[in-house]
């Protein structure tokens, strides 16, 4: 405590403003310090080890203002030291006063409204892949693994290590204290090693944030602008073996209400995840019985698109450490689990007599495990698999009872292998192959692709491309295989106002990744040119502008059957968004689409429906969300230049709302009407039947958040979603993609769809990655071909329905070999 009394004393307060680096200096050193005395992790820096610990300082803003020193009244003090186990960061962040710290309760890898500090480390020195740690003056913790993926956003929150921190609130700023051990890092092995290093502190209330070693954000890449951790000698990774064994217990209730079926039934699982550090750099991940039942309820949608779904992944093993296996966009982890290939057709398996019994809509995994990590070299390695049980269908016979089964899903095997090798000037080359087999009958599906992306060495200039082919091997008649080619290409400029990029994109009409990758359709070519510039030095009433123009053209590769028709759309957008000094973000959006043609809407091969151009516009505004009230809203609207006069318009407003650092509410309302609608219906008497409709959409979405501690936390999320589709009129496809008018067509395919979920979760975290968790979920699903236009009704007809109510507890606990190895001696 002496360190920073005496600091605090002798502390000077600057009203001028800070000066301004104005060139660009090499990248700083910091001398590794290897410490010789015990740390305590409680927050305080008072151990004689602080003292010879390597001093970080002098940290430099690059947002909102660019190359500005930290005012001395709030500046960072950091102390970065090593030993045999792990590794030491610690400091004090100061502030005019107590209140000017943002800090709120959010749980792990919840950022919130809070201030924080954080340490960067590129220990393979690639400029590519790194790992950050975070933490809030509430001592909450974040990490995170940086890699390149394919939207751009290189921080994969989703990874967890297990380090200890403490912070300590100070009337003039706090104090903190972290141990990363080196199980939590992945690092080469060398006698003396040099690392990449920085480090960042977020001021969340002036919007302020800071690095160590400066940022320009005119530069592309973070990790490219990073300093040096140098002379770090004789550190050798330790056994890294961590298990996760689990215990959970399930009760659930459904009004079946038939004779011989129970409305209530329980489950109890056991499983374990296994963490094993193969090497200083390599680690094998594996989940033995899994058990994922807990996690939050997806966002159901009527889907009215001849495009599938694609939810989000909430299941850890899928989420945690899978960098590698998202490049080239061919790994959809939602695959493995996910329903049954023949889950359709156990309907059209029923005889008269027959009736479906039960037909699961998720496959059961049985265990998945990869192995993923980096060399020395920069080579980086990722080998995921796992495997789903066959799943069956039960039919029963209504006069005998009889049941037989029909096989839904095969045995099936899921394997993905990536080799990405790092390359210098933050460039990168990979090849991954993704390969389905399936036992029995069905066919097997193989898919491969390389990936470049390289750039100049003044990080400029960037190409990059993707090569893939596919293989459905005994798909076709006589179990011959279906081959299939794709590819991306692109170049543009990176760094600087000023950036650009020009790409295309081509597939032929047979290739596919769906099998184990979210894939839309296939047989188009095409191209596409972005542009931006910004303005990122803050004037007299903005911190930041950013401008964008988009462009696209598409055509079919190859036409389909008979039409010579191939041009399927175009399109052009411009959009801004500006950051205001009160840390307001406003933007608009401009876009028009030229006449289109679409080829997947009919659900037919050979038909296509044209649609006229359009014009969207639309806007957005986001409050400063440091507030204790704060929101985002949005609006589009789109209207099409055509007789059927189709106009649609996307609202949204967001609120939030903070009652103090412990409490919050976040509502969501979203309403999406689209008025003279013209979409697929149905096929009747071999015709594609078209309606004219109103497609009325509301969503609603309630999060409700209270911590008792850093450690332990209750959430409560609410969601409504109700779509109708009123069809007023129908027609008749014709093979010019035009409409004629159908007088004959009366059946009723009006539809009404409710989704109502609530997912309530306490955790509590009683010790380092273990946790209790108690979960009640309930579900109710509606559909009918009655219209009920009064929200409130519709909502009230949701409730009183049929409902399922699941509840579940769960308790996970961390052991580590290292620590199970102490307490034997300890013994």
């Amino acid at each position: 405590m002496c360190l920073f009394v005496c600091t605090c004393v002798y502390a000077q307060t600057s009203k001028t403003n800070p000066p301004k680096i104005t060139e660009k200096a090499a990248p700083r050193l910091l001398e590794a310090k290897r410490a010789t005395k015990p740390v305590k992790i409680d927050g305080l820096l008072d151990e004689e080890a602080w003292k010879d610990a390597s001093l970080a300082t002098d940290y430099i803003e690059f947002r909102p203002a660019v190359g500005v020193k930290e005012a001395e009244e709030s500046k960072t003090v950091s102390y970065l030291m090593y030993t045999d186990e792990g590794i030491y960061f610690g400091g004090f962040c100061y502030e005019r006063t107590k209140d000017s710290i943002a800090r709120e309760l959010k749980g792990r890898d919840g950022f919130g409204m809070n201030d924080y500090i954080g340490i960067i480390f590129d220990t393979y020195k690639d400029n590519l892949n790194g790992f950050e740690y975070f933490v809030t003056p509430l001592n909450e913790q974040w990490d995170a693994k940086m890699a390149p993926n394919n939207d751009g956003n290189s921080e994969d929150f989703s990874w967890n290590a297990v380090w200890k921190s403490a912070v300590v609130m100070h009337d003039n700023g706090w104090s903190f204290e972290m141990f990363i051990p080196y199980g939590a890092i992945r690092f080469g092995k060398k006698e003396v090693q040099e690392w990449g290093v920085n480090m960042t502190r977020r001021r969340q209330k002036t919007g302020q944030q800071f690095t160590w070693n400066p940022i320009d954000p005119n530069v592309n890449g973070f990790l490219t602008q990073e300093g040096y951790w140098t002379g770090i000698t004789n550190i050798k990774p330790p056994v890294r073996l961590q298990f996760s064994p689990y215990f959970s217990v399930y009760g659930n209730h459904f009004p079946i209400n038939q004779t011989g079926t129970k409305n209530l039934t329980g489950q109890v699982n056991g499983g374990l995840d296994v963490k094993y550090g193969l090497n200083q750099a390599f680690t094998l991940d594996a989940t033995l019985i899994p058990d994922f039942g807990q996690v939050q309820s997806d966002n159901q949608v009527l889907n009215l698109s001849p495009f599938e779904v694609q939810f989000n992944e909430y299941r850890n093993f899928f989420t945690e450490g899978t960098e590698l296996f998202s490049k080239g966009g061919l790994f959809y982890s939602r695959r493995i689990g996910g329903t049954p290939i023949h889950y359709g057709q156990a309907a059209n398996q029923l005889s008269s007599s027959e009736k479906l019994l039960k037909n699961p809509s998720e496959s059961k995994l049985i265990n998945a495990s990869k192995i993923s990590g980096r060399t020395q070299s920069g080579l980086g390695i990722g080998i995921l698999n796992a495997v789903t049980k066959t799943q069956y269908a039960t039919i029963e016979d209504i006069n005998t009872k009889d049941q037989r089964k029909f096989v839904t899903d095969p045995l099936t095997n899921y394997n993905i292998i990536v080799l990405n090798q790092s390359m210098k000037n933050n460039s990168s080359v990979s090849l991954i192959n993704t390969n389905v087999t399936r036992s029995g009958a069905d066919y097997d599906a193989n898919v491969t692709a390389g990936l470049f992306d390289l750039n100049d060495k003044k990080n400029t200039w960037n190409v990059g491309g993707k090569f893939a082919v596919s293989q459905l091997m005994g798909y076709l008649p006589g179990g011959k295989n279906e081959n299939g080619y794709s590819h991306q290409l692109y170049f543009g400029k990176t760094s600087g106002r000023f950036n650009f990029n020009v790409w295309q994109e081509l597939t032929d009409t047979k290739y596919t990744h769906r099998d184990l990758g979210y894939f839309t359709n296939n047989n188009f070519l095409d191209h596409g040119l972005w542009m931006g510039y910004k303005w990122i030095e803050p004037k007299n009433w903005y911190n930041r502008i950013f401008l964008n123009v988009n462009g696209r053209v598409s055509k079919l590769f190859t036409p389909i059957a008979a039409v010579k028709e191939t041009y399927q759309t175009g399109n052009v957008n411009f959009n801004a968004e500006i950051q205001t000094k009160k840390l307001w973000w406003v933007g608009m959006f401009m876009g028009y689409t030229t006449k289109q043609n679409d080829f997947y809407e009919p659900r037919k091969t050979g038909l296509f429906f044209t649609r006229n151009q359009s014009f969207a516009l639309g806007g957005w505004v986001n409050s400063n969300q440091a507030k204790k009230y704060s929101f985002w809203s949005e609006i589009f609207a789109r209207r099409h230049f055509d007789f059927y006069d189709m106009f649609g318009v996307d609202a949204t407003v967001n609120q939030t709302y903070r009652f103090n650092s412990k409490f919050s509410v976040t509502h969501k309302l979203g309403y999406y009407p689209r008025f003279n609608n013209m979409g697929f219906t149905t096929i009747a008497n071999n015709d594609v039947i078209f309606a004219k409709r109103k497609v009325n959409t509301v969503e609603n979405v309630l999060n409700v958040k209270y911590s008792f501690t850093n450690m332990m936390w209750i959430t409560y999320r609410m969601r409504h979603y109700v779509s109708t589709v009123d069809n007023k009129a129908y027609y008749t496809l014709q093979q010019t993609g035009k409409l004629q008018p159908n007088n004959t067509f009366n059946g009723n395919v009006n539809q009404n769809a409710n989704f109502f979920n609530i997912d309530m979760v306490y955790t509590w975290q009683f010790a380092p990655g273990s946790f209790l968790n108690v979960v009640w979920k309930n579900s109710i699903f509606t559909f009918n071909r009655t219209i009920e236009r009064d929200y409130f009704k519709n909502f009230g007809n949701t409730l009183d329905a049929d409902q399922n109510n699941n509840i579940s507890l769960k308790v996970i606990y961390f052991l580590d070999y290292l620590d199970m190895k102490k307490w034997g001696k300890k013994k």
